[in-house]
């Protein structure tokens, strides 16, 4: 009788657009999200959650026909009755969540979120196919006050994530939109928006291209709208020549003009720094559902990774689900992107650290893992986060483990500290060693590791 033979193993791979994450830089995006969440409660916004799977319904047709090809549809083995797709963003869901509950919520209502998303895009740097956003929304109010408001939490986000060179670049819908109109191809700016937005991407003449192609414009409505997209300089001079541009002659334009100047004005009043805040033209976002005010964010020393936190007002996205006029505004950090730049520019909060424990007690003698769970114990109540090593190895093999790791501190105590009621606190980076009597172990711990 012949032996059986073995399955054949299946090889560990990820997927293409998707990544894992190993310990170090988890470490690293949950400290992302902590501070994200700080900046948005200080703000007033409160938590809410929304499915992974939305209807079909809710999904398409929401972001344009580019957004509709790259969702993911979701059907069940046993069953086809019910179609789903994977959430695209989270402004969508949030929309349908709005019409939903906002009876019960009140407006105005300010939320945030977090959590993954999927898009079926070509994978690239910084860009995956499952990815996670961090959003904040205002929504049920047209005032002005609330787009300001979006660009300083962008703002203090990022201060809060220790960059100080980047930029938020904004833009405003209605001066985009008024442009379509003098140019009598407001019909089409679905097509011309969404190539627009790829102008970083492919450059002017491969827009100007797509333009004709797609949106069916003549080749000089295309130049004309690259040509206003074309001025740069100080903010408040691009505003005076897009004054100049419109004449006065569309009341779309000047209202999306009017609205930029106040966000440079309120924003250098509440302290953000000069220049932190800039007007550029060419920013649209391909998204069909955005009206107004539109942010885009870059990081000065990577600008080449594209936006790593944009959004803009949307008037009209919660109509698809209620007759209820609910306006809102909010943008959403791209914490994968982020967290790519992060690895690239080598910051800060990569310490290279795999533990969240900040002390390691050393087990030097078996017979004695009550005593290093108690010490353990009482450093956790003093909130330190401590880890107790399994096996009694020797010392050296623990510190290394620990000096690996990035722990901060070890905690030693073998039969001669034990005898004389001390214990052995060593500073792994500095490599130094200090013997403290155990009533003050904790206090001393707690002022090494901060």
């Amino acid at each position: 009788m012949s032996a059986e033979k073995a399955p054949a193993l299946i090889t560990p791979r990820t997927l293409s657009g998707f990544r894992d994450y190993l310990p170090a830089v988890m470490l690293a995006r949950e400290e992302v999200l902590r501070r994200a969440r700080e900046v948005y409660r200080s703000y007033g916004f409160t938590p809410i959650d929304t499915p992974a799977c939305e209807s079909l319904d809710v999904l398409l047709g929401k972001g344009g026909d580019e957004s509709d090809k790259r969702i993911f549809v979701v059907r069940m083995v046993e069953s086809k009755k019910e179609e789903m797709g994977l959430r695209f963003d989270l402004t969508v869901p949030f929309a349908r969540f709005s019409a939903q509950y906002i009876n019960e919520l009140g407006t105005p209502f300010k939320r945030y979120a977090m959590g993954p998303v999927w898009r079926g895009e070509r994978p690239g740097q910084g860009r995956y196919r499952e990815f996670w956003q961090c959003d904040f929304d205002t929504i049920g109010t047209t005032s002005n006050a609330a787009d300001i408001e979006a660009a300083l939490v962008i703002n203090d986000l990022f201060t809060a994530l220790q960059f100080d060179r980047f930029e938020i670049r904004i833009n405003n819908r209605m001066v985009l939109n008024g442009l379509l109109e003098s140019l009598a191809i407001a019909d089409k700016a679905d097509p011309v928006l969404r190539a627009l937005d790829k102008l970083l991407k492919i450059g002017r003449d491969k827009v100007a291209e797509e333009m004709v192609r797609e949106a069916a414009v003549t080749p000089e409505q295309a130049n004309r709208v690259l040509m206003m997209t074309d001025l740069t300089g100080p903010s408040e001079q691009l505003l005076t020549d897009l004054e100049a541009w419109f004449g006065g002659a569309n009341e779309k334009a000047a209202a999306g003009i009017r609205s930029l100047r106040e966000l440079l004005t309120v924003a250098k009043a509440a302290g953000v720094p000069d220049g932190r805040i800039k007007i550029d033209l060419s920013i649209c976002r391909g998204l069909a559902y955005y009206t107004g005010t539109i942010y885009e964010t870059f990081l000065t020393d990577l600008p080449g990774i594209g936006s790593v936190c944009s959004g803009g007002r949307y008037d009209n996205l919660a109509s698809k689900y209620t007759k209820q006029v609910l306006p809102g505004v909010g943008a959403s950090l791209g914490v994968d992107r982020l967290i790519a730049a992060m690895e690239e520019l080598k910051h800060p909060l990569l310490t290279g650290a795999t533990t969240p424990a900040q002390v390691l007690v050393v087990n030097f003698d078996a017979a004695r893992l009550g005593d290093y769970q108690r010490i353990a114990r009482a450093l956790r109540a003093a909130g330190v986060s401590v880890e107790v090593f399994p096996d009694a190895k020797k010392v050296g093999v623990q510190l290394g483990y620990a000096e690996k790791r990035g722990f901060k501190l070890a905690v030693i105590a073998g039969p001669a500290e034990f005898e004389q009621g001390v214990w052995k606190v060593k500073d792994l980076a500095k490599r130094e060693e200090k013997t403290i009597v155990e009533s003050e172990v904790v206090g001393a711990v707690q002022s090494a590791v901060g």
